[in-house]
């Protein structure tokens, strides 16, 4: 992208960007409160379990799950030892390949994850579904689909949605 005769957003764009910009530096925080709140984890670390639960096994090798969170391997390797120091995951072999290590929710994690997803859905309805009409959901999708075939074209961290 050149930046040497750059396009500048109309008034109308300026005024969506800035306010996509004011979602994504606010939802994070929105729902990181409320899972600290109410189930003693943040945001991040809810959505490492969350996407553990729904893989079969409830198992993925780490750099799958890097790409599921959008996480560096150091970044996620010390959030899966805090987990593990509470029991909620444990680090394995992967019998595939030798050189991987698998992460593997516990019962514990399972039961932590799911005692904590009442609250996590209630937030996401009251700050964001409940917010709009049907007929926006559907615009939120598409619109979201839109942006992230440029963001993810390789669909890391969509792959399991749907």
């Amino acid at each position: 992208m050149s930046t040497a005769d750059p396009h500048w957003l109309t008034p109308a764009e300026r005024s969506a960007w800035l306010r996509l910009l004011a979602v994504v530096e606010l939802l994070p925080g929105a729902l990181d409160g409320q899972l600290r709140r109410e189930a003693s984890f943040t945001h991040f670390e809810y959505q490492t379990l969350a996407m553990l639960s729904e893989n079969p096994g409830r198992t993925l090798q780490m750099s799958a799950l890097a790409d599921r969170t959008n996480a560096t391997l150091p970044r996620l390797s010390h959030v899966i030892t805090r987990l593990a120091d509470r029991g909620l995951v444990e680090r394995r072999a992967c019998p595939e390949d030798g050189r991987a290590t698998n992460v593997v929710l516990t019962d514990a994690g399972w039961d932590a994850v799911v005692a904590a997803a009442p609250g996590h859905v209630a937030t996401a309805r009251a700050v964001v579904v409940d917010a709009l009409t049907a007929e926006q959901i559907e615009q939120v999708a598409e619109i979201s689909e839109a942006i992230l075939t440029r963001l993810d074209p390789d669909g890391r961290m969509t792959g399991q949605l749907d």
